[in-house]
């Protein structure tokens, strides 16, 4: 797979090297999930390697926040298995599927008369138990997950008095604190301008490259999508329509299958990453 720059068009430092003999990040076999009996894939297979950003697109309503649900065992397979680092998620207890997964959802609800950072330390939770309380090495990794946000600043802060992309960075600097080597987001920049959204696109591929996370997120703006993922899947009538790097899955073909959208597709000027024109917008 390949990955471009977040900010420039020479390519960063690659996150470190997985093993491979390491058994994939997350796993689907034989998938069949769905609402009210309805399935909105059966059977599916897909694997998500390990150390990379894995983005997931697709047409409004084809299943991608379903599929990251299910990934994060928040929504029960009616057939087959995703497994966790080659433990069947099902196997496995909520605490210690939170030690090695974290996932934000599309809109999560901010508590009430919270600061920042007793909504950042909520992320050291599932290290706890009633033998283990809270110590100087949770308060040590909260400030350091403040600090790798930019929001150390806004600590004492309620939380509710927040912008949409400090709040953002805030949701994101619990899963920080969390530790969890997978990363599960659903839409993360949705309801920002675009200022903000690069800057958890780029917080996100900094917290790929320099601590080796697993990412695996939903987005809706496939130029973003192709300059900040080393993998593009593409779902769509309840199938993978589409795997493989940015250049591989973004092409006329493929936005015209899955989105039903007339383009050209070109090299992003300022990263070389791929950028769609709308062929309404196409001059001749």
């Amino acid at each position: 797979m390949t990955s471009a720059s977040a900010s420039a068009p020479s390519a960063s430092a690659p996150a470190a090297a997985v093993p491979s003999s390491a058994p994939p990040a997350l796993e689907a076999r034989g998938l069949t999930i769905g609402y009210d009996r309805v399935p909105i894939f059966e059977n599916l297979d897909l694997t998500i390697a390990q150390g990379e950003v894995t983005t997931l697109i697709g047409a409004n309503g084809c299943g991608k926040s379903t599929l990251l649900k299910a990934f994060g065992r928040l929504l029960p397979p009616t057939e087959g298995s995703v497994s966790l680092e080659g433990v069947p998620v099902r196997s496995m207890s909520a605490k210690a599927v939170a030690k090695r997964l974290a996932i934000l959802p599309q809109k999560p609800l901010t508590p009430s008369a919270t600061t920042v950072r007793d909504l950042v330390s909520r992320g050291r939770h599932p290290h706890q138990s009633l033998f283990r309380p809270w110590t100087a090495e949770d308060s040590r990794i909260t400030d350091a997950a403040l600090a790798a946000t930019g929001i150390a600043e806004l600590a004492d802060r309620d939380a509710g008095e927040l912008s949409g992309g400090q709040l953002q960075r805030a949701w994101i600097a619990l899963v920080l604190a969390q530790e969890a080597p997978i990363i599960l987001l659903d839409e993360p920049t949705t309801f920002l301008d675009l200022s903000h959204q690069l800057d958890v696109l780029r917080l996100v591929r900094s917290i790929n490259r320099e601590r080796g996370a697993t990412v695996v997120m939903v987005l809706h703006d496939l130029t973003l999508a192709g300059r900040y993922s080393d993998r593009l899947v593409v779902v769509g009538g309840g199938r993978v329509i589409a795997d493989g790097s940015p250049w591989e899955v973004l092409t006329p073909e493929v936005l015209r299958e899955a989105f039903a959208l007339e383009a050209q597709v070109i090299a992003d000027p300022a990263t070389g990453t791929p950028l769609i024109v709308p062929a309404a917008d196409i001059v001749s």
